[in-house]
């Protein structure tokens, strides 16, 4: 096993970064006439869980995406039924792996990094969405915002996993396909490694931080990683 590198732990975010939001989209295509519909439930759902933060205020993630839901319907002019709700929390709970999770994870794991995921999401029973996807066996904790009732990208939210943990905070490194999500964790103090799916970009404008590592998937991304820190 290769020594171990530093920063010495990896922190994944979960909903998008690991697991394929888009096997959403045919719910949206039968609700809306256009699976485009995703993503403006999508930012409604990120933008009102930063807002309740900010806010003083918490609700779960769960509820929040319900919430957005039936925000967007009423926006669209559509009418949700039960079932519809049903529908979204059964295919948020079953979302697969992307493609390139396993290998990255595999090749970070063998390389001798920690590996842990930090989520919006609630903590849920086993078997859980991560352990559906086949991806549980690669991580030794998982966080969940719930715990500080504040969601990313809060300082309390990445200062809760190195408390738990009992590192610094430049032992951590942050794997995000969010950009506000590396932000937050890099304004902590963490590492920021940007994985640049489909639907995110940088923002050019001042005093943003840069993320150390970037790629468009995440093999790449975490060859990046490794090659750093072992050569």
């Amino acid at each position: 096993m290769p020594s171990t590198p530093s920063p010495s732990i990896i922190v994944f975010d979960v909903n998008e970064t690991l697991l394929d939001i888009e096997t959403l989209a045919p719910l949206f295509a039968r609700l809306f006439g256009d699976d485009r519909v995703l993503r403006e439930w999508f930012a409604q759902l990120v933008l009102y869980s930063q807002t309740m933060t900010l806010s003083g205020l918490y609700t779960p993630f769960g509820e929040l995406s319900v919430g957005a839901l039936q925000m967007t319907a009423d926006i669209h002019e559509v009418t949700l039924t039960d079932d519809d709700i049903n529908e979204l929390k059964e295919r948020m709970s079953e979302m697969p792996a992307h493609p390139d999770a396993v290998p990255a994870l595999t090749r970070l794991r063998d390389a001798g990094f920690r590996l842990v995921t930090l989520t919006n999401s609630a903590s849920s029973a086993s078997p859980t969405p991560l352990e559906k996807a086949g991806l549980g066996e690669f991580f030794e904790r998982s966080f969940s915002v719930e715990a500080v009732a504040k969601f990313k990208p809060a300082p309390e939210t990445y200062q809760m996993v190195a408390k738990e943990l009992a590192v610094e905070m430049s032992d951590l490194c942050l794997v995000a396909c969010h950009l506000w999500d590396t932000i937050g964790a890099q304004a902590a103090g963490y590492q920021g490694a940007f994985l640049k799916r489909p639907y995110n970009a940088m923002l050019p404008a001042s005093n943003v931080p840069t993320p150390d590592f970037m790629a468009s998937d995440l093999v790449t991304l975490s060859d990046k990683i490794i090659d750093k820190y072992q050569n």
